[in-house]
């Protein structure tokens, strides 16, 4: 191991390797796991089959923790470009890359996919080497294929011209690579606007311009994890949650999102959760079981000695043979996962009342330590305590939990939001192209890329689903004292659909008071 700059490495004759580390592949080895020890099913993610519904799960943006697609941006195209094949999820993984934006050929390529416009090419040299990307350059190879085809540059020489651009550290290296450029391209009877429009294509995306090599890998990332959240939901979304901290959705919006794709989730609890997110029930449709690893201030150890010791008879119990600590109970009892048991059919149910009741023991039954007689414990038996409301329980699961695995702050204001007229996520898609309307949500992330001319996107979600909003420069300018920092949004605009996708353009937006807490958003540039 060296301790040298990249770039000195590879000047002296160095080999280079990048050993990068993909979450996601942690996750898919926890998916193929759970599927294999609950359904029995060994998958071979090397040889899963190429299903038209996968595709089309991918072309309506049903992404919500597939690998790379899962963005704001890549949900925004995935309609657009409507991948059929492979290779089309290979060019969509480079597509949203700030090479392809800044060199304008995300729109061109889209267009003439979807056979809005002619495919042409800068000069037909260039035909052969653009051709499986519709005359657009959008891969790493393609713009040193391009500079050995019109420049007659070998090899070695376009590798320098591509460090060259992406390096920018030498003007002078720069410009001698530039002069080589245009004196080869000349010789070639290639000059002037063209010439220009040649350059300008090569250096617009050779910083950012992603290799086919990682896109195709990648793709076949995405087509994995796409097939698995298609066939198997429950191990996909506990997958992704045992392998947190990843990908672009916090876990309240990935356990949000397989409650809309049919899975049951149930609290983590004591006496039936692994460390881990796990699956129960019968199959082939098992209950998500959310971790005991998730409540808050527990940690895997204290997962682990509770899993291996069960079961349990309670709180004191906890305490003399797990070493749970009061701050440890008392998340715990938030949470639910101290609460009474059916035991015909193992799940736990029990009302905020009950659970305040644990919470209230906790603190008694702390007392419980192993150099104390067993059950002398004093002050367990609660008093009289005002009945809790919904509002109060989202805000204990948002505390214990991070999470509210059942209901959220927008299911118990549905009711107040549709007398007001605000239509829900799900509803845009039956709407027209220009429809002014209502939409409200809690806002998951604020993005401001340098690639968007001073557009600002907030995403909102809601309990049916995710709202893709568009701030203008303008907009933001007059709304950003609310847009900025309000957890959650009620947001006024038209709704735009064009090509497949569908978005909202912002007019207004004021903060929206739900009387109980939320996730924190996810904001950056």
């Amino acid at each position: 191991v060296l301790q040298w700059d990249k770039d000195d490495c590879a000047a002296i004759g160095l080999v280079k390797f990048d050993l990068l580390g993909l979450g996601m592949l942690e996750a898919l080895h926890r998916m193929v796991d759970l599927v294999r020890d609950f359904h029995g099913d060994d998958i071979d993610l090397g040889q899963l089959p190429q299903e038209p519904e996968v595709y089309d799960l991918l072309c309506r943006a049903d992404t919500v923790g597939v690998f790379q697609v899962e963005s704001r941006a890549q949900m925004g195209t995935l309609p657009r470009v409507a991948p059929r094949t492979f290779y089309d999820i290979a060019i969509e993984v480079a597509l949203i890359r700030p090479g392809p934006i800044q060199g304008h050929a995300v729109n061109p390529y889209i267009r003439r996919r979807r056979g809005e416009e002619p495919v042409t090419y800068l000069h037909p040299l260039l035909e052969p080497i653009l051709e499986r990307t519709l005359g657009v350059p959008l891969f790493q190879e393609q713009l040193m294929e391009m500079a050995v085809a019109i420049a007659g540059f070998s090899a070695a020489d376009a590798d320098e011209l591509r460090q060259a651009m992406a390096a920018k550290r030498s003007a002078a290296r720069m410009e001698k690579m530039r002069a080589r450029l245009y004196e080869g391209m000349a010789a070639r009877g290639v000059t002037g606007a063209v010439a220009d429009q040649v350059f300008e294509a090569l250096a617009a995306f050779a910083n950012f311009g992603f290799p086919e090599s990682h896109s195709v890998s990648f793709a076949h990332l995405v087509y994995s994890s796409a097939w698995l959240k298609l066939h198997y939901p429950a191990a996909f979304t506990a997958g992704l949650l045992n392998s947190q901290p990843m990908g672009f959705w916090s876990p309240q919006s990935l356990v949000a999102d397989a409650r809309r794709h049919g899975v049951q989730v149930r609290r983590p609890h004591v006496n039936h959760s692994e460390v881990g997110a796990s699956l129960e029930g019968p199959s082939p449709d098992p209950v998500l079981r959310l971790g005991l690893a998730s409540v808050r201030g527990v940690g895997e150890a204290t997962a682990e000695r509770v899993v291996a010791g069960r079961p349990w008879r309670g709180g004191e119990d906890l305490v003399r043979r797990a070493g749970v600590t009061q701050a440890q109970l008392e998340t715990l009892a938030a949470a639910g996962a101290l609460d009474p048991e059916d035991h015909g059919d193992g799940e736990v149910r029990a009302t905020t009342a009950t659970r305040r009741r644990l919470l209230w023991a906790a603190g008694a039954a702390a007392q419980g330590t192993p150099d104390r007689l067993p059950g002398i414990v004093v002050g367990a038996e609660a008093p009289p305590l005002p009945e809790p409301s919904l509002y109060d329980a989202v805000g204990d699961d948002l505390w214990s939990l991070g999470l509210a695995p059942e209901r959220t702050a927008m299911h118990l204001a549905r009711e107040r939001l549709e007398a007001m007229g605000v239509v829900t996520a799900v509803a845009l898609e039956a709407m027209v192209d220009g429809d002014r309307v209502t939409v409200a949500g809690v806002v998951t992330h604020r993005q401001h890329p340098e690639t968007a001319r001073g557009a600002v996107f907030v995403n909102l979600e809601d309990e049916t689903g995710h709202v893709n909003v568009v701030f203008s420069r303008g907009a933001w300018a007059r709304w950003k004292h609310v847009a900025r920092h309000a957890p959650v949004l009620l947001i006024r605009g038209r709704v735009r659909k064009g090509q497949g996708a569908v978005s909202f353009d912002a007019e207004r937006a004021e903060a929206l008071v739900v009387g109980t807490a939320v996730p924190v958003s996810r904001d950056f540039r």
